[in-house]
């Protein structure tokens, strides 16, 4: 059986997701057979596992920094928050329901012998589980049901590292204050802590460390300077979005992005924000179109009526249906299809009251939001290029454009719809920008050059860079010792 250990912070957002990842790859380069685990997420950003289910983005990369296929036993419970109806519980991959906030409280202690199930079957094919929290350790409100953090580590017995981000500020304060404020048999679980994100001279911040580990009683593990190229990595928490990329200097293409409340998968724009060349531009539902945009892009959403009603009540459709009419290229992945087409019904209530809303009518196309949802890793050509990718979605696509086809899945079957005058598609391809050759047809056919980097290159020597950081500030011979 393996060893695990688990790694939970003092909030959220304090870089749990990424030391998980780097050290992930850095045991898997020692030789050691390393499973990722989360026992609860909460993320709008999902992948699809190789067992026909999805988990949380952040779970996806640190399976493969672990070089192994994402499994839906890393990440046994994700909640979807999806407007009106609270969040979509979903369990070991699969959905398991809906449920608001109060009721979900209730909902957790049923959920975890589902978590002690894959955590034992994880276990019982690595030599290493590492254990990743979620959001703050001392949410002690929340201790009764918790099944994400001191309450999965009491019982599963995994020993607990306690991460805190400098960057933040009041970082001794929030280590010290977690030890004050969480039971005594919980903070016997702490066997450690990291602070992450330092910059400057560490010996700076060498009191510092001695005066944590003296008001906690816990080992001090670690002092991590600031990791600059994490931004080359998916993302998993919508708080990447409310601090875009720096714009471009010299950029030859331009891609309005309308960021709406309930964004998903916005990793699809990754490899775009990684193009020398391309600068990708979140747009508000309250702001204007830029005027000189190459192409808009409506991205995936979990709440697509909601969503395509903020776009609506913030005024952005209006810029959108003129940059359209003018010629303007559109393009719609997943629930940005749904809502370029002319109806989106919702008869079963799934995204809350059954009802029907009039999309943006750029494609002759109407959506039904129902039936199971599907999840799949998929391959095809579009542009006139391979790519590959993923569907996650609810409903059904139909209608005239679909005659004209944006691509066609490896069996042949046609994908996504087209308008007539070519300007306009829809797909319900997740990541198909990671594709090297779709991505550069794309930029060409807007007039820009792309292509010139290796997406999927890029992400794994940021990772073997991650893993070489932390293998330099960080003592893994010690991490391994504390595993139990």
């Amino acid at each position: 059986m393996a060893r695990a250990l688990m790694f939970q912070g003092t909030g959220s957002d304090v870089g749990k997701s990424l030391i998980v990842a780097g050290l992930a790859r850095a045991f898997t380069l020692r030789g050691l057979k390393v499973r990722p685990f989360k026992p609860q997420n909460m993320s709008n950003n999902a992948a699809v596992t190789a067992d026909g289910g999805e988990i949380g983005r952040a779970q996806a990369l640190q399976a493969r920094a672990a070089q192994v296929r994402a499994s839906v036993h890393m990440n046994p419970v994700l909640l979807k928050p999806q407007g009106e109806t609270g969040a979509q519980v979903v369990v070991q991959g699969q959905v398991h329901g809906t449920a608001k906030a109060a009721a979900y409280q209730s909902l957790k202690p049923t959920l975890m012998p589902a978590v002690l199930d894959s955590f034992a079957r994880l276990k019982g094919e690595a030599d290493l589980v590492l254990v990743e929290g979620a959001g703050s350790a001392s949410e002690v409100n929340l201790r009764a049901a918790d099944i994400a953090n001191m309450g999965f580590a009491r019982a599963a017995d995994v020993p607990v590292v306690l991460i805190g981000d400098i960057d933040r500020g009041g970082v001794i304060a929030s280590l010290a204050g977690t030890k004050a404020v969480i039971d005594p048999a919980d903070a016997a679980m702490i066997r450690g802590f990291i602070v992450n994100r330092f910059r400057g001279d560490p010996a700076l911040f060498a009191s510092g460390m001695d005066l944590i580990a003296r008001l906690t009683g816990w080992e001090a593990l670690g002092l991590v300077p600031h990791f600059p190229d994490a931004a080359r990595l998916p993302a998993e928490d919508a708080l990447a979005l409310s601090a875009p990329p720096p714009p471009k200097a010299g950029a030859r293409l331009r891609i309005a992005v309308p960021i709406l409340p309930h964004v998903s998968n916005f990793d699809d724009l990754d490899p775009l924000d990684a193009e020398p060349g391309v600068e990708v531009r979140r747009v508000r539902p309250h702001e204007s179109l830029p005027l000189d945009t190459d192409l808009v892009l409506l991205i995936g959403s979990k709440a697509t009526i909601a969503d395509l009603t903020a776009l609506k009540a913030g005024g952005l459709h209006h810029d959108i249906l003129a940059f359209a009419r003018r010629g303007g290229a559109v393009m719609g992945l997943c629930g940005g299809y749904q809502m370029l087409g002319q109806t989106i019904a919702d008869p079963e209530g799934v995204e809350g009251e059954a009802r029907i809303a009039r999309g943006l009518g750029l494609l002759d196309v109407h959506t039904v939001l129902a039936g199971e949802k599907r999840l799949e890793e998929v391959r095809g050509t579009a542009e006139g290029a391979p790519f590959h990718g993923y569907e996650m979605h609810m409903g059904a696509t139909h209608g005239a454009d679909c005659e004209r086809p944006f691509g066609h899945l490896a069996d042949g079957r046609p994908e996504g719809a087209r308008s007539a005058s070519g300007r306009v598609a829809g797909t319900y391809v997740h990541g198909l920008f990671a594709s090297d050759a779709f991505r550069a047809a794309v930029l060409g056919w807007l007039g820009g050059a792309g292509g010139g980097i290796a997406y999927e290159d890029g992400v794994e020597a940021t990772l073997d860079a991650l893993a070489a950081h932390l293998a330099t500030h960080l003592d893994l011979d010690r991490l391994l010792a504390l595993a139990r």
